[in-house]
């Protein structure tokens, strides 16, 4: 499984300068891979590309040599850092989880996710506990990549390492890719198999 980006570029409508320039990235799917960079330098728009979420760009993005379907589910996943962002408010956490796929109770137990919580809106959780949500959210049995975006910074240290050890074991056992995308250098050390440095990618 190769999720591959070619000569990506990108600027938002109000921008004068590109955020991103001529960016070539090939994410091997049977490694977790470690995105690291600069706040503010593109990271989170490159994922978002990567992911499906963003389609009006320059170049092209392909999974295992096809390009992402535009409609349907997205087969890669992207974790946000900021949960309460992607969620609707309007919905309680029982039908933001459906809205993916339907999770066992034993794997809502291993993420820490509490039964009264999925009667809670949104708004009624700590950043935290969303994040739990999102998380569990993407690993949907279809899901062939998933790039997780700064994901545990809502995250005391304790659930931090449960949390990257229960989706590793999952990543692992699918068979699926990951990118880590983290300003944390001694933990992307740790998980990742191998490195990439933003500012050697972007041309911009």
């Amino acid at each position: 499984m190769i999720l591959k980006g070619s000569n990506i570029s990108f600027k938002y409508p109000s921008a004068k300068e590109y955020l991103l320039k001529d960016i070539n990235i090939e994410i091997d799917g049977s490694k977790i891979t470690g995105l690291v960079g600069d706040s503010g330098s593109g990271k989170s728009t490159l994922c978002k590309i990567l992911s499906g979420y963003i389609t009006k760009f320059e170049g092209e993005v392909t999974l295992d040599g096809k390009k992402l379907p535009k409609k349907g589910f997205k087969p890669v996943q992207l974790i946000y850092q900021h949960p309460e962002k992607v969620m609707n408010p309007k919905w309680k956490m029982k039908q933001v989880l459906e809205e993916s796929w339907d999770v066992p109770d034993e794997l809502l137990s291993e993420f820490g996710i509490q039964k009264s919580w999925l009667t809670r809106f949104p708004q009624e959780l700590s950043g935290g506990e969303l994040q739990r949500f999102s998380v569990i959210r993407s690993l949907n049995p279809n899901t062939k990549f998933l790039i997780a975006d700064e994901m545990t910074t809502m995250l005391d240290a304790i659930t931090q390492v449960q949390i990257l050890t229960s989706v590793i074991d999952i990543v692992k056992e699918r068979k699926m890719g990951m990118l880590l995308v983290s300003h944390d250098m001694p933990l992307v050390d740790k998980i990742c198999d191998e490195v990439i440095y933003f500012k050697d990618i972007n041309g911009a």
